[in-house]
Order: structure tokens, then C-alpha cells, then sequence
């Protein structure tokens, strides 16, 4: 599957977070992230299929959560904060 054009972020600074509303990690991570005005798109895989088969396919048929996205077409799988920022701060950088 592609990735729907609407699903990747634009800015460098802009990431997309599959998510459940029952996963622990999700919760921990969305946490961290809004305490430190990090700003994201979230998408719940359990209420949109081609988001459930995005994240399948890049976790090897796995649907696992969170999976970010990045605007550089890059993912992670269950991150910590201080590496997604990381991520971040590297993109903003190359686009500059």
C-alpha cells in the first residue's frame, strides 16, 4: 500500500502518530509530546482501515502502535519522546 498523499506531513517539523485509544505506549508518548508543546497529527488505525494497512506494512504485517511518520517518508515504531524530537530537529535542520 501507499501512503495516502493526505497522510504525510509537510513541514519538516510535522510528523503523524498512528495510534488506539487503548495503547499504553500511545497514551505515554501523546503525554510527553503535549507537556513539550510538540505538535502532531493523530490518526486512531482502529477507526481507519487504510491507516491499519499502512502501519501493517511497514511493521512487517504487524499492526503496531504507535508507528509515526515523518515528512521525509521515514517511520518509527514505538519511539521514545526525546527521539522523535531528535527526528524533528534533524529534518528542520536539513530543510534550512
Amino acid at each position: 500500500m501507499t501512503v495516502d498523499s493526505t497522510a504525510i506531513p509537510g513541514a519538516p517539523r510535522d510528523f503523524t502518530m498512528f495510534t488506539t485509544s487503548w495503547c499504553p505506549f500511545c497514551q505515554r508518548l501523546k503525554k510527553l509530546l503535549d507537556e513539550s508543546e510538540t505538535p502532531y497529527t493523530e490518526i486512531d488505525v482502529e477507526e481507519d482501515s487504510d491507516a491499519a494497512a499502512f502501519v501493517e506494512s511497514v511493521n512487517d504485517g504487524n499492526r503496531v502502535v504507535p508507528t509515526l511518520l515523518f515528512s521525509d517518508g521515514s517511520t518509527e515504531t514505538n519511539p521514545g519522546a526525546s527521539k522523535v524530537r531528535a527526528k524533528l530537529d534533524e529534518l528542520a535542520a536539513a530543510a534550512e
